[in-house]
């Protein structure tokens, strides 16, 4: 292996690490463990942010609503669900749909009004809108004072 390719390969996997330990520093324990024991597939997902949401857009074309699960805790929202396959084959002549249990996890970086939290299902995209939580909240400073 030639030298550039080792330090790649090196500074990947450093990379790796730090973001896995970042993530563990904002997750809680229980839900560290989930993603990593995880098997199933993760569905393409976009997130962005608009003026009053952060959106979370999860592509799942074909799953039906009650295979579906949605939940917001430590700042990371979690999709799970599976995408039954429904045709019985004989034959596969060429398969790129997955089927089975998916996942996808989304660390949401700003403060979100848990309670307004919505999500619509159509044309095969589930949509999550997270509402923004208005202002920042002050944080109180206290001093000692030495006495001379």
């Amino acid at each position: 292996m030639h030298e550039t390719e080792k330090w790649v390969i090196d500074e990947i996997e450093r990379m790796h690490s730090e973001i896995n330990r970042m993530i563990r520093e904002i997750v809680s324990p229980e839900q560290w463990t989930a993603m990593q024991q995880y098997k199933g597939f993760r569905p393409p997902t976009d997130v962005y942010e608009t003026g009053a949401h952060a959106v979370v857009r999860v592509e799942i074309a074909g799953v039906n609503t009650g295979d579906l699960e949605i939940s917001f805790a430590n700042r990371v929202l979690t999709v799970v669900g599976r995408r039954r396959d429904p045709a019985e084959k004989l034959a596969y002549q060429q398969m790129e749909i997955r089927y089975g249990d998916f996942r996808a996890d989304v660390l949401i970086p700003w403060p979100v009004n848990e309670e307004e939290i919505e999500a619509t299902y159509e044309d095969g995209f589930l949509v999550i809108l997270l509402p923004k939580k208005k202002g920042a909240h002050k944080v109180p400073i206290s001093a000692e004072v030495e006495e001379a």
